[in-house]
């Protein structure tokens, strides 16, 4: 499938060095080079897969063969040689044997030994062998040694191949599109890649239809950019014509950067040089580079900078050992000098969250360097006031709770399906938000309602479809704010297919249908039957039932916290708010920036903030290559557990089918990426739910340990495997950018020998004695009701967790009783309210709020709890609850 097509590529070049060697050594007899043997697969394999990759190609591909059956295996080996360097990222084979080599190829083995950064820019167009070693003989000309970056070229005829070389092949930053090209590919493509191919072009058909030129010509090419784009909005697209360049220019240059006559390579190199070095740029990095190579003298704060206090001390020298010396400096309090100020930015800093907006398709990104607590807080400030009403996910991180208690506004709170075999939550569903929305309206209290705040993704993996959720919404409530705590979800927006589920994608997909004459026509007929002659709304069951379209009229108010350091690359708190508001200027500008600089130090951290620039240099330029590795890597660990004799008798794979309920999701595939791209693809365009591939949640029930001591006794102190999600009787491995092939195979050799040990254990256990993990769970508690001392009124969930809080913090109002006591009083009939928030960490969110009523419902979860750490809650002297309820 495409998101492995690295993998097998790599190996297939692997295996052929492999046994061509054994060849060339005559180790093997030519028996192994049968038309049904290894070698003669991987060739064929490679035929397809090259011609989607640049520097060898298919008649590479072929001459080896060619090669081979020739007997010639020592030059065979050379050329594999060649490759297999490239693909490790080394420089060319040590001692290449080169007197049978053509002047072309010792021109391209001297550009593989080039260290300067390498990319590759797709051609599209129908041509000829001799038109492609021209192109890259004049590729190879134009190269000049000031180049800061190098370039080859792919060259395909078709669309479709143009489509499958842009979701195969990272490398690709830049197209070039040539309208002789042809719409279908005569290549051999696997049935997933043909299907991924097929659903890329049909979604940008579908939504660009009503923007297409009437010219058939212009169309087509439009259709291919507007693909392309969708697919990979960091690529560079170009036109390159022959004729009419002028009319065209005036007709296509929304989707091109430029339009270039044929014969302009110099202008198009030169432009391909220069969009790179755009996405390459790092103004707040570069700047503490140069700030840490100046001489500089220090008469203001920080001892530690430039070394001063550390250099020549004789007791702590190795903070310089162990750090290094650019660690101290880069440390400075300034704000000149080529530097910038967090709070007021105006130069590098301000450029470099520009760039960041660019790159996660926000219209504004501001850099936090002190994590998404901090950015939620931010964003809840900003936008909300005292009495506000947000509605939001019980289940959300603890800093959105803390937010809303110190602005003032009523929490109402939102309740996820619980997954009690698990003892964790999925999501909200949306026929809940809708229904309390509806509940607000009924009350004539909906004006008070100002933003709905979710978690996309959950700890846990499970992922909304935010433009859906958002349009349904604002069918009901058209001014509706959304805050989507998007902390694990960062490395999103950098793959084709989870792209579409991220708050920014959704925001700007959403804002462009509204747009559209059909959504208006739409709109005004579903109005017809939501509503009467005057104007009065059809009963709930109606408006729940029907998929709501929200009115033309509706603003789009938009944001997103990303914990960008918990996946891609940044220090750790290194973070960011984006924003994607209509109603910025006239609204959200102000506030955001007076509550950003009440959360805000004066003081930040320089390095946190340089690796938030650098990371978005990483992600721009290779982001989509790190992702689909990741997601790729996922799938190869379930899939190893799942198919391990073993390890499937020990573990077990939760999957959708485990995570989502039935009514929830509607592929039907337990495990989309299983099956393909584009199975994953068609679950993540319909599905209300799906489940982040990059998170493998283990059942571990018949190792009769929990997952606490998993974590801790058993992957950490005997193997150094760090994990953090844990619950009774499940364990959460999460891949990233970072993970490796390595780290894989790692984990599954630890896994297969703990299996081994428990299966030892229980070996000798006597059979009537039951397994710590088989006793059921209890329910997990919904939000019981704020008391009604808290609560606004017995009608509707929303209270005053901000009085609640305050009352909780003076002694005289509350007492500490242990359990045992809380339950005896619980079931007396008394209702005990809790004097402020008890969390377990992780996974982060509150049990209990100020203000709220405790329940059995909460004692009993609370008392099979393995987490170690509980916020709030002191073991000693138990639950803080007031000693009189307010009335």
């Amino acid at each position: 499938m495409p998101a492995s097509t690295w993998r097998l590529r790599s190996d297939a070049w692997e295996y052929l060095r492999f046994a061509v060697k054994r060849l060339a050594l005559g180790s093997d007899a030519v028996e192994v080079l049968a038309s049904d043997s290894e070698i003669h697969r991987s060739l064929r394999a490679l035929e397809t897969i090259e011609m989607y990759w640049a520097g060898f190609g298919q008649r590479y591909v072929r001459d080896i063969g060619d090669l081979l059956e020739a007997g010639d295996y020592r030059t065979a080996l050379d050329r594999i040689g060649r490759v297999v360097h490239r693909l490790r990222g080394d420089t060319v084979p040590d001692e290449p044997r080169d007197e049978h080599l053509e002047e072309q190829e010792r021109t391209e083995l001297s550009a593989d030994s080039d260290p300067r950064p390498r990319f590759e820019v797709l051609v599209i167009d129908e041509t000829t062998a001799a038109d492609r070693d021209t192109m890259r003989a004049d590729g190879l000309r134009l190269r000049a040694p000031a180049d800061a970056f190098i370039y080859e070229f792919v060259v395909v005829p078709s669309a479709d191949d143009a489509v499958a070389a842009v979701l195969t092949n990272p490398n690709i930053l830049a197209c070039v599109v040539r309208p002789g090209f042809s719409d279908h590919t005569h290549q051999p493509l696997s049935r997933d890649l043909r299907e991924s191919i097929h659903l890329a072009r049909a979604q940008v058909a579908e939504a660009s239809a009503s923007a297409r030129s009437s010219l058939a010509s212009v169309q087509r090419v439009l259709g291919l950019a507007d693909t392309l784009a969708a697919i990979r909005p960091e690529l560079d697209l170009y036109l390159m014509a022959g004729a009419h360049i002028e009319d065209l220019a005036g007709a296509l240059t929304r989707r091109f950067r430029r339009v270039f006559w044929r014969e302009d390579q110099l202008e198009l190199h030169l432009s391909l040089l220069r969009r790179v070095s755009h996405l390459y740029d790092t103004p707040f990095f570069t700047a503490i580079q140069g700030h840490a190579r100046r001489p500089v003298g220090v008469f203001h704060a920080l001892p530690v900078a430039r070394g001063g206090s550390v250099v020549s001390s004789k007791w702590i020298r190795d903070l310089v050992d162990f750090y290094g010396l650019n660690l101290l400096l880069a440390e400075t309090s300034a704000t000149s000098g080529g530097l910038d100020s967090l709070l007021a930015p105006t130069g590098t800093i301000k450029k470099a969250q520009d760039l960041a907006a660019r790159a996660f398709g926000a219209k504004h990104t501001f850099f936090v360097t002190n994590g998404t607590s901090t950015a939620n807080k931010i964003v809840h400030q900003a936008l909300v006031a005292p009495d506000d009403v947000v509605m939001v996910d019980r289940n959300c991180h603890k800093s959105h709770h803390h937010a809303v208690m110190l602005t003032g506004a009523r929490p109402a709170y939102l309740e996820a399906y619980p997954l009690n075999d698990f003892a964790f939550y999925g999501a909200v569903p949306l026929d809940r938000i809708k229904q309390m929305l509806l509940d607000y309206r009924a009350a004539g209290r909906l004006d008070e309602v100002r933003m709905v705040t979710l978690t996309n993704c959950t700890f846990d993996g499970i992922v909304y479809d935010p433009e859906r959720v958002m349009a349904e919404c604002l069918a009901i409530k058209p001014d509706l704010v959304f805050l989507w705590d998007e902390a694990w979800f960062a490395f999103a927006a950098f793959h084709p297919v989870t792209r579409r589920r991220t708050a920014m994608a959704a925001a700007k997909n959403l804002e462009q249908r509204l747009k559209t004459p059909a959504h208006a026509a739409a709109h005004h007929a579903q109005q017809e039957r939501l509503r009467d002659a005057d104007g009065n709304p059809a009963p709930d069951a109606v408006w729940l039932e029907e998929r709501l379209i929200p009115s033309p009229d509706a603003r789009i108010r938009v944001y997103a916290t990303h914990s960008t350091h918990k996946t891609l690359t940044a220090l750790r708190q290194g973070s960011m708010i984006h924003v994607y508001d209509q109603e910025w200027r006239r609204e959200a500008e102000e506030p955001f920036h007076e509550a950003y600089m009440t959360h805000t130090s004066t003081s930040p951290n320089y390095q946190i903030l340089s690796s938030l620039d650098i990371g978005r240099r990483q992600v721009e330029l290779e982001g989509f290559e790190l992702v689909q590795r990741q997601l790729d890597l996922a799938a190869s660990l379930a899939q190893a557990i799942a198919r391990h004799p073993l390890l499937r008798r020990t573990f077990r794979v939760l999957t959708a089918h485990d995570l989502i309920p039935a009514d929830h999701r509607g592929v039907g595939r337990p495990m989309p990426l299983r099956h393909g791209l584009a199975t994953m693809w068609k679950a993540w365009a319909q599905d209300e739910f799906v489940v982040d591939p990059s998170r493998i949640t283990i059942e571990i029930s018949r190792t009769g340990v929990d997952g606490d001591t998993f974590k801790h006794e058993h992957l950490m102190d005997r193997y150094g495997i760090q994990v953090n999600k844990t619950s009774g009787n499940t364990v959460l491995f999460m891949t990233n950018i970072g993970t490796s092939r390595s780290a894989i195979a790692y984990l599954i050799e630890v896994l297969v020998k703990l299996a081994e040990r428990f299966e030892d254990e229980q070996s000798q256990r006597h059979p009537e004695d039951r397994l710590p993990l088989e006793a059921p769970m209890p329910p997990l508690p919904d939000f019981s009701a704020f008391s009604p001392g808290y609560a606004t009124d017995d009608v509707l969930p929303d209270g005053d967790m901000r009085t609640a809080f305050f009352h909780g913090q003076q002694r005289k109002n509350i007492e500490h009783v242990l359990p045992e006591e809380l339950r005896a009083r619980v079931a007396a009939g008394e209702q005990p309210v809790s004097a402020g928030f008890v969390t377990p960490y992780p996974p982060g969110f509150p049990v209990l709020v100020p203000g709220q009523v405790i329940t059995s419902g909460v004692l009993d979860f609370m008392a099979v709890l393995s987490t170690r750490e509980i916020h709030g809650y002191d073991p000693r002297r138990g639950y803080r609850i007031f000693t009189e309820t307010r009335s």
